[in-house]
């Protein structure tokens, strides 16, 4: 009896092992999508690794008369720490949640392309910041905080800024969804947290007004480049019928 009691239990272990395998194989076919994502980050960082230990001789430092107007705030460190979560919950909602698989290869074209020109720029056109402060004061969580920034992340290869770039492509996403757009604390709390990214970059001197406005810039005409190579079949058929319709009142204005 104890032999067949120990025989019924493997077999019911492996009868739930291979249940698991199966559910884990389908759950891995329904996100694979998320995988060209991975891989690229993997590749992200090990060139991004490679440009900061480079260690050039000559950086061109970017610095604007403006930069010395924004004063230095500690208290911006906290939207600045945010960006790693806001990026990483919009990737998996768009994975995970996103009906229409287009809106998430629209967003990850989107901070691929970014952070690709962004490589190249540092390998090319080396740069750095003279901006921050000598010492940052006093024993709050704000500046222990920006103390633990200035320690870990060197002021080297700022140009443009992926902080504002990334935060500009997943704003964009997140309002151009239709299930998102119907939650108006979601569009309010994305617009809001993607503006103080943008000044957090500047308040604590992480990035000049000139890297902030070249990612800016950047994720603008990126944004129209995607938008071109993932229009649908309808968005263009109206496009097109608004084109017509508009040639047809001009030549019927002419007559």
């Amino acid at each position: 009896m104890l032999i067949e009691e120990i025989y019924v239990r493997a077999a019911q272990a492996s009868v739930g092992l291979m249940v698991g395998q199966m559910k884990m194989i389908r759950k891995l076919k329904t996100y694979r999508h998320a995988l060209w994502f991975l891989l690229y980050s993997v590749f992200y960082m090990t060139a991004f690794s490679a440009v900061e230990k480079a260690g050039h001789v000559h950086y061109h430092v970017i610095h604007t008369w403006l930069d010395e107007q924004i004063p230095f705030c500690r208290f911006f460190v906290v939207p600045y720490f945010l960006w790693f979560g806001f990026i990483g919950a919009a990737v998996t909602w768009f994975v995970m949640c996103c009906k229409n698989k287009d809106e998430y290869y629209k967003l990850i074209t989107m901070l691929m392309m970014g952070m690709t020109i962004f490589i190249v720029v540092s390998v090319v056109y080396p740069n750095r910041l003279d901006l921050r402060p000598a010492q940052v004061e006093g024993n709050d969580i704000f500046a222990i905080l920006c103390r633990y920034l200035y320690r870990t992340d060197t002021p080297t290869n700022v140009l443009p800024s992926i902080h504002v770039y990334n935060s500009m492509a997943v704003c964009y996403a997140v309002n151009a969804n239709a299930a998102l757009r119907r939650k108006k604390w979601v569009i309010a709390g994305t617009d809001t947290l993607t503006l103080l990214i943008v000044l957090s970059t500047m308040f604590l001197k992480q990035h000049s007004i000139i890297d902030v406005t070249t990612g800016m810039v950047m994720s603008v005409v990126l944004q129209v480049i995607c938008d071109h190579i993932f229009e649908t079949e309808p968005e263009r058929a109206g496009a097109d019928a608004r084109i017509y319709s508009s040639k047809q009142r001009e030549s019927g204005s002419r007559a």
